[in-house]
């Protein structure tokens, strides 16, 4: 059973940065951000603070990179994504811009914020939250469909027999 909280670096607009346990979603309409840091303190953060919210697969140890505790070494895509969703583009009220895969569905429409699936699934980020109020511009680069393996299209190449098979008039 998986946890109901999750490991998170947190950045703020101001650039420092809080490491913690985070919900793995977040209600419509929640006002502020709950994490939970490693020493078992409960931190609010407003909405507008935050720039996203990392969840990553490990938490920064002291001898980490404090500049970038996410590892998010790409930003953007350096090919076409093959996951299925919406390829966005966003950028951040302080001008920074991300790249990253949003599930096609009303997540984008409601709730506070937006969950992406960055371009290098490789680093220590699996998924960002990025809050509405921290979204200057979004531009939605690509919608990519659901994969079509080869045997399906062999499948439907091959000519479905008539069911019902249509047979000449007879005149008498």
């Amino acid at each position: 059973m998986a946890s109901a909280l999750k490991p998170v670096i947190v950045r703020k607009f101001s650039r420092d940065w809080s490491a913690g346990y985070a919900p793995a979603g977040f209600a419509p309409e929640s006002a502020e951000l709950e994490i939970l840091d490693p020493a078992g303190k409960l931190t609010r953060m407003a909405w507008e603070q935050i720039k996203w919210v990392c969840y990553v697969r490990d938490l920064p140890t002291a001898s980490a990179d404090s500049s970038n505790p996410e590892r998010l070494l790409h930003k953007r895509f350096s090919i076409r994504p093959r996951t299925a969703g919406l390829w966005l583009r966003l950028t951040l009220q302080d001008g920074d811009e991300i790249e990253g895969l949003a599930s096609n569905d009303l997540s984008l429409i409601h709730g506070v914020g937006l969950l992406l699936t960055p371009p290098d699934t490789r680093s220590n980020t699996q998924r960002i939250f990025i809050p509405r109020p921290a979204i200057q511009a979004l531009e939605v680069v690509a919608r990519i469909g659901p994969s079509r393996d080869r045997s399906s299209a062999a499948h439907r190449a091959v000519q479905q027999p008539e069911l019902f098979p249509e047979e000449p008039e007879q005149v008498s």
